[in-house]
């Protein structure tokens, strides 16, 4: 499980297999507004998220793994 530890949300994301790009534009369909270039500061701990945009990086990212046929790895703010 990816919980709250520095790298965690990249870890999954390479996991996932999922290029920065796939990511932000499931984060986008979920109503997230970050840009681009903030979504990946996020991803590499430059920038602390709100915990709304974090919980849809999760959010897009157990989609992306339950697709796969995989648990939900990546926990909620909540």
């Amino acid at each position: 499980m990816y919980v709250d530890e520095p790298g965690a949300l990249e870890q999954a994301r390479l996991d996932a297999g999922l290029t920065q790009g796939d990511l932000w534009l499931r984060y986008f369909a979920l109503g997230g507004m970050t840009p681009t270039l903030e979504l990946e500061a996020i991803l590499h701990d430059a920038l602390l998220p709100e915990t709304g945009d974090r919980d849809k990086i999760a959010h897009a990212l157990n989609e992306c793994f339950t697709e796969q046929g995989r648990n939900h790895p990546v926990s909620y703010s909540t």
